[in-house]
């Protein structure tokens, strides 16, 4: 059965991360965001830069790494000295 396959091909998601955490959905290129919460069976998340929220399938969400977590620190620093809200 196709629906099953597809099921069982997909990974299994990650624990519920604290509010804040940064993250990466494998599913929209690789794009960091902030987690921000549980919204049914989808996590919301929010770009680091700024923008509107969107949610990812948590099977396809994983924890930032160093290098992907002090970039977005960095982006996040320039925006705010820039005088830009976020």
């Amino acid at each position: 059965m196709p629906v099953e396959r597809e099921l069982s091909d997909r990974p299994a998601p990650p624990p519920v991360p604290a509010s804040g955490t940064l993250v990466v959905d494998t599913r929209r290129g690789d794009l960091v965001g902030e987690f921000r919460g549980v919204a049914g069976p989808y996590w919301s998340l929010r770009p680091i830069r700024g923008g509107t929220e969107w949610e990812a399938d948590p099977a396809y969400v994983r924890p930032a790494t160093a290098k992907e977590y002090l970039h977005a620190a960095t982006a996040r620093a320039n925006r705010r000295s820039a005088g830009e809200w976020l």
